[in-house]
């Protein structure tokens, strides 16, 4: 299987998520992108780095930890390890893993603040402040959500204090002609309109809460009144996570692509290409923003109590399951839904039916014929599938992608009932039987591989049973129907 674009090294990277709840499908999202398009060029052959890592500062933070009767440091290490253990539970193959409580980050960020500094200015703040975003809010924000924030479902406050502020209007210009250029690529394309016109208005940026407002967070440095605020702690992981300020990161950084959600867009295209700017480092060559997944067609939330948990999901059937619907069945760029009804007949019809079933019968075939894989056999490959599944995923296309293998799946299986195998066996029809078979073992072959980014244990287990001399059905099939 050829792929057409040179190997090369990809540093891919998650928004880490904030500690002060359990994971949720939002960021499952954030790791199953990253962990395909990983996969994909590990595939390749291309050296790849995926980081992934938690958000550990912050008011929610230290008021969840008081809440509790915790210590905050025994709260975040508590709940970093929560989310470690779901991204292994997802089998997301990253290879970098950040805290930003850590030393190393810390220091590193108090030098990047150092570095930012000709761009860095204190001024008194009075406005709307949104405590669920830790985020302040303009006033045409503010009046187009009539005072609510429209994520938290709650009443923005009003806010006086002296902060620092990041100079935003210093790299505007260059930040708008860089995404008009697509040298920091918005994708959809339709973000990328939404995101122009935000970043038209968009103000200076304050970096900082006082200490008496704000207390665990990382300190300014040579102000001790002051404490960062979480997004420039936050935003500036991406390159801590590589080394810098201390080391060279010229062989990693820029990011081949972050992964992000919509919802925190206008912070990574905005606040964090001016901090790049700032210190003289490059944007990310693209930013990839999924959507939302929605419960019976609305948004989740604690308070309607339709909040779907992963772990409850992947304990059903499995994290090859899980892998599946979420990136067939919920669109790599767009809102999707989730029932439990949907997932129930996407594991039934599809993963058991199309894909298992087919499995299941061309191993027996191949059984009762004795026909194996032969040494050096050199099957048919569809080269014009495997060109266009491999465009798609470069343009981080995945679902597209997906819905292409599964469309093969289905030919397959029509292609089974169309030819008869079992009736070429009776007619005594060896050479139209074999020719049969052996495009079956060839496409599975193939399907095994264009599979193995989005079910990686279900293609090896594909992969085994069509490269032996005598072929097998699985003992047990790949998908029980439940």
């Amino acid at each position: 299987m050829r792929y057409n674009q040179s190997m090369s090294k990809k540093y891919i990277a998650t928004a880490i998520p904030y500690v002060n709840g359990a994971p949720h499908i939002g960021h499952a999202l954030d790791y199953l992108l990253a962990d395909v398009f990983a996969r994909f060029c590990r595939q390749r052959g291309d050296e790849v780095r995926l980081q992934a890592g938690t958000d550990e500062h912050g008011n929610k933070i230290f008021q969840k930890a008081k809440n509790l009767g915790v210590p905050v440091t025994e709260y975040v290490e508590e709940n970093s390890q929560q989310f470690r253990k779901f991204i292994e539970e997802l089998e997301i193959s990253y290879t970098d893993f950040i805290r930003t409580s850590s030393k190393e980050h810390i220091a590193r960020c108090q030098e990047i603040w150092r570095r930012l500094t000709p761009h860095i200015y204190t001024a008194e703040y009075d406005g709307w402040y949104c405590e669920g975003c830790e985020g302040y809010v303009t006033q045409s924000e503010y009046d187009e959500n009539q005072g609510v924030c429209p994520d938290h479902q709650k009443p923005y406050i009003r806010l006086a204090e002296k902060n620092y502020y990041l100079r935003i209007s210093n790299f505007k210009e260059q930040i708008r002609e860089l995404i008009e250029r697509d040298r920091m690529r918005i994708l959809p394309t339709f973000r990328k309109k939404e995101l122009l016109k935000l970043l038209a208005n968009a103000p200076d940026v304050s970096i900082s809460r006082p200490r008496e407002q704000l207390s665990w967070g990382i300190p300014v440095p040579g102000d001790d009144s002051q404490v960062m605020y979480v997004w420039l702690d936050a935003l500036s992981n991406y390159i801590t996570v590589l080394g810098y300020p201390d080391q060279d990161i010229s062989d990693d950084w820029p990011a081949t692509v972050q992964f992000v959600g919509k919802d925190i867009l206008r912070f990574h295209a905005i606040t964090w290409p001016a901090i790049l700017l700032g210190l003289g480092l490059e944007l990310p060559q693209n930013l990839v923003v999924h959507g939302y997944v929605l419960a019976n067609g609305q948004k989740m939330s604690k308070s309607l109590g339709n909040v779907i948990d992963p772990m409850e999901v992947i304990h059903k059937y499995g994290v090859e399951a899980f892998r599946y619907y979420f990136l067939r069945h919920v669109d790599t760029f767009a809102d999707a839904d989730f029932t439990w009804e949907k997932y129930d007949n996407a594991y039934n019809n599809e993963l058991a039916n199309d894909l298992g079933n087919l499995v299941q019968r061309v191993a027996t075939l191949c059984r009762k014929n004795q026909l194996g894989v032969q040494a050096g056999a050199n099957y048919e490959v569809d080269q014009a599938l495997t060109d266009e599944y491999a465009a798609l995923m470069q343009n981080f296309e995945f679902s597209k992608a997906f819905d292409l293998v599964w469309d093969k799946i289905q030919y397959l299986n029509k292609f089974i009932d169309e030819t008869k195998p079992w009736e070429l066996a009776k007619q005594g029809k060896l050479e139209k039987l074999n020719q049969s078979l052996g495009k079956l073992i060839g496409n599975l072959q193939l399907i095994s591989r264009l599979l193995a980014p989005f079910l990686p244990a279900t293609a090896e287990r594909i992969a085994e049973v069509f490269s032996q001399t005598e072929i097998t059905p699985p003992e047990t099939p790949l998908f029980p129907k439940s």
